[in-house]
């Protein structure tokens, strides 16, 4: 079913490349470019061509999402590269050099997060989107077509090449570093940590493109969707893609030195796994009571502030100054400092614990 809908930024008129109508892929192929045959040969579109995906009423109860099923998909994800990156090692007797390690993860990253978005869409066709009952779920747009295929790249490779540069040792393999007990135990206490440090400095800079004019300008291409999907985490102008990409993180990795949290390449891979995880699933807007996995949930979960993937989609359809839920991986910063919004279909007599979502892992 192809998307219609068309949303206009603040205090501008109508723009082509503000459009998120969605037309492409019922086009004649031979008006594509390289892109569309791209992003089409991936398959990352959030529903099947003339397909679309089942609508829930918001009473409907929702299925809760267990932690344990999201992290064995983000760990199996996550060490896969590096037990072959190992089996490298030990056939060879060479590690993989700065270069060639970037280019490989890269690869890796990016073959992830196709696959997760394959998931993300199986889900889809079993549970619904969130408020599928009032609109659909906005699709890759005519107008991004370019921005989203480029981005893609720039986002995996970018993050990449900045952790080699950062944390890699060409003289110690995988197996090397994981030799150690206590490497498993800072491991735990890294992806508790990381994803709040990460967060209070992204919960900063986003809350400052909302609440200061000027700084809107760089923001407002990423909230032309009110209904995103998966690859939208990506769609933003340059500047904010500066800070999503290499800004955030760097600021989230000196968070991590400075409390004496030193992050090696392969647990910082690993974080960024679960970072990813959270990126990608937060602008699905699947109809599942899912909260991020990290081993501080009870914790969170007692002081309220858990995030559930509803929380993001309802920042996106409040827009400009009337957005709140600024937050990406926790509800950490935005209960702090009080910019919680209620929860329409994710509210506690809703959730149903029992029959829960079950993830397909293949």
């Amino acid at each position: 079913m192809a998307q219609t809908t068309t949303t206009k930024s603040a205090g501008s008129g109508p723009n082509p490349k503000d459009s998120m109508k969605s037309t492409w892929r019922s086009a004649d192929k031979s008006t594509w470019r390289i892109n569309h045959h791209i992003l089409d040969k991936m398959d990352v579109h959030p529903t099947k061509l003339n397909e679309p995906a089942p609508v829930f009423a918001k009473t409907d109860p929702i299925p809760y999402m267990p932690h344990w099923q999201q992290h064995i998909l983000v760990l199996v994800h996550a060490f896969l590269p590096i037990l072959l990156h190992q089996a490298f090692v030990s056939l060879t007797g060479q590690n993989l050099g700065p270069v060639i390690a970037g280019i490989y993860y890269t690869i890796a990253f990016g073959a992830i997060a196709v696959r997760e978005v394959h998931l993300i869409r199986k889900l889809a066709y079993k549970y619904g989107y969130l408020d599928g009952d009032v609109h659909l779920r906005d699709e890759i747009p005519d107008a991004g077509v370019d921005k989203i295929a480029t981005t893609l790249n720039k986002v995996t490779g970018a993050r990449i090449a900045m952790a080699i540069y950062l944390t890699y040792k060409m003289n110690v393999a995988p197996f090397d570093e994981m030799a150690d007990p206590a490497w498993w135990g800072w491991l735990l206490v890294q992806t508790a940590i990381y994803p709040i440090a990460i967060d209070f400095w992204f919960y900063m800079y986003h809350r400052a493109m909302h609440d200061v004019p000027f700084l809107w300008q760089f923001h407002r291409t990423h909230h032309l969707t009110k209904h995103p999907n998966a690859l939208m985490s990506a769609y933003a102008d340059h500047v904010q893609e500066f800070f999503d990409i290499a800004g955030i993180p760097l600021l989230a990795y000196g968070t991590m030195r400075a409390m004496g949290l030193e992050m090696s390449f392969y647990q910082l891979w690993i974080c960024s796994q679960y970072i990813a995880y959270t990126e990608i699933g937060g602008h699905s807007g699947l109809r599942i009571a899912l909260t991020p996995p990290n081993p501080l949930d009870p914790v969170l979960k007692m002081l309220r502030m858990e995030l559930v993937l509803e929380d993001h989609d309802l920042h996106h359809r409040k827009g400009w100054r009337k957005s709140h839920n600024y937050g990406k991986q926790t509800r950490v910063w935005d209960r702090i400092f009080g910019t919680c919004i209620d929860r329409i279909e994710t509210t506690p007599t809703n959730v149903d614990y029992v029959n829960t979502a079950q993830m397909p892992f293949y």
